[in-house]
């Protein structure tokens, strides 16, 4: 069956804060200029805000900026920041440190940015963008010359064997004068485009985090709305780039999570289970023992920075918020750096196609080093690489950039590929964690049944292997499997083949959040995600 196509001025993919920023800033230059500009924004999740995932604390900058109105308009930002609490964990001490600057909070806000992406498509819907979730954008289109035409959803109903069901409907095509990439961390889409127009070229590789998230509804008693409170340290080890978080906020909840670098050596280390031990401190146990767990999550965070931020606009279309990069480690923040990134290539793009200009959208990487989002990047650009000498060397290397060179220095460190800094199982040692309780600590499909993911079993699975023997003949036999590991929703396991083959790997893609951690960390980069149908995946509440 042929694709209908539909025409749009610009279409944007993912409903995410850099997304629909770009979509109100498009819509808001068109009525100042009197341009009838047509956006379109594709959102492969059920709702806007089904698959957002952050902290989250929120720096309102971006905001003031947008819709200097947010407050009378009634934004869900709440619950202002209070008291900020950085702290060193050992084993059974919780030794409190001067928090780095870059970490005050003091007027920003803790929300659900979930919520937040819901109430901005309220506002870009009111501004005449047409907003379509449910439609994972599946394919990149493009025109003879070479660039970007726009985008294809992807069919529905096609079954596990990959032919047609009773229930097919093939995809739709989506043309556009410009297209904004607004995916998330490792779009798959991105990815793609990075390939075929050499966006990498001259930059660093990313480097990539995991967030696993938990939403607590905890003792009165115990809840100090406001509170921010960081740790360093235990129970990952000192050449581990990690740590949590903790936020306070609305009625009793306090927002929980565990970051943990990708580049970690160690294929027997877990960051799920790393995660649950870390609930298990002295200091962190008593705000969650007589609390009720209701929801959990996981994402990866574009840890890379200044330096590895690529190319950002190619004939037909631009990139921009977590796709790019745009994540101030330092900071742990992104939404304002995301949205900003999203108005400045909405202005960009606008300028582009009021001059009735073909190719690339000019202006916009230009923009962004002038920006504020430029100067602020660049300036934290040696934090976060600064940690591959280790804990004790990265906390001294920042101080030294935080209070004397204060971003001024004249180098820029590198990073490094993620996946390659594995190594193999028998350099390292194992690894036992113990057994959860169900009631501080769990396991992983109990964890996935707080995130509400669900995917069609009857369909092709979205997490495809360029060779199917690697898993076990590689992953299993030289690194013992990490895919079991590194996957925070239970979605790899390895178990004995029925032709007693010995073990094969199982993906049970029906639990997958969407995280994107196995195309990052899989020691071979055999592991290819792509978009499911549209709509399936995790539904996130107040996350």
């Amino acid at each position: 069956m042929e694709r209908e196509a539909m025409e749009f001025d610009v279409v944007i993919v993912g409903a995410g804060p850099a997304g629909l920023a770009a979509a109100i800033r498009l819509r808001t230059l068109a009525v100042e200029k009197g341009n009838d500009l047509s956006v379109c924004v594709l959102e492969k999740g059920s709702e806007v805000g089904a698959h957002i995932l952050s902290g989250a604390v929120i720096e309102p900058r971006a905001f003031d900026e947008l819709i200097p109105d947010w407050r009378d308009k009634g934004a869900p930002m709440d619950q202002p920041a209070g008291d900020d609490r950085f702290l060193f964990l050992t084993q059974g001490r919780a030794i409190p440190l001067p928090a780095p600057p870059q970490m005050h909070n003091k007027g920003n806000f803790i929300v659900s940015l979930g919520n937040v992406c819901r109430w901005l498509a309220e506002q870009a819907e009111a501004m005449g963008v047409e907003i379509y979730p449910g439609f994972a954008a599946a394919e990149v289109l493009f025109h003879d010359d070479g660039s970007v035409k726009g985008v294809a959803t992807g069919a529905m109903g096609v079954g596990k064997d990959g032919q047609p069901t009773e229930q097919f409907e093939p995809g739709m095509e989506l043309h556009a004068k410009q297209t904004i990439f607004a995916e998330g961390c490792r779009g798959s889409l991105t990815k793609g485009l990075m390939s075929r127009f050499n966006l990498r070229e001259g930059v660093q590789p990313q480097t990539y985090g995991i967030g696993i998230k938990e939403l607590w509804e905890v003792d009165a008693s115990v809840h100090k709305p406001g509170l921010i409170e960081h740790t360093i340290g235990w129970p990952v080890p000192s050449d581990v780039y990690g740590g949590s978080f903790q936020y306070h906020f609305g009625d009793n909840m306090v927002a929980v999570g565990f970051v943990i670098g990708l580049d970690y050596k160690n294929p027997h280390l877990s960051p799920f289970d790393e995660f649950q031990r870390f609930k298990t401190h002295p200091a962190i146990r008593p705000t969650f023992e007589n609390a009720r767990r209701v929801a959990y999550g996981a994402r990866a965070l574009a840890e890379g920075g200044w330096q590895s931020i690529p190319k950002l606009s190619f004939p037909g279309g631009v990139l921009v918020g977590d796709t790019a990069g745009f994540l101030n480690v330092p900071k742990i923040k992104g939404t304002h750096t995301a949205m900003k990134s999203g108005m400045l290539a909405a202005e960009a793009v606008f300028d582009h196609l009021t001059a009735d200009k073909a190719g690339a959208a000019g202006g916009y990487q230009e923009a962004v080093q002038a920006s504020w989002l430029g100067q602020e990047l660049k300036k934290v650009r040696n934090i976060r690489p600064s940690f591959k000498w280790g804990l004790w060397g990265g906390l001294g290397y920042s101080a030294l950039e935080a209070y004397v060179f204060r971003g001024a220095m004249p180098w820029t460190l590198g990073h490094h590929e993620d996946h390659a800094a594995l190594k193999k199982a028998s350099e390292c040692p194992r690894i036992d964690y113990p057994k959860p309780d169900g009631k501080l600590t769990f396991d992983r499909l109990s964890s996935v049944y707080l995130s509400n993911t669900n995917h069609e079993e009857n369909q092709p699975c979205h997490l495809t292997l360029k060779d199917d023997t690697v898993p076990t003949r590689i992953n299993l036999a030289e690194y013992a499997g990490p895919e079991a590991r590194f996957c925070p929703a239970g979605v790899y396991e390895f178990v004995e083949d029925q032709a007693g083959a010995g073990q094969r790997l199982q993906i049970n893609f029906q639990n997958c959040v969407h995280c994107k951690t196995c195309d990052i960390k899989d020691p071979t980069q055999n592991i290819n995600w792509v978009v499911p149908q549209g709509g399936d995946g995790p539904n996130y509440p107040n996350m």
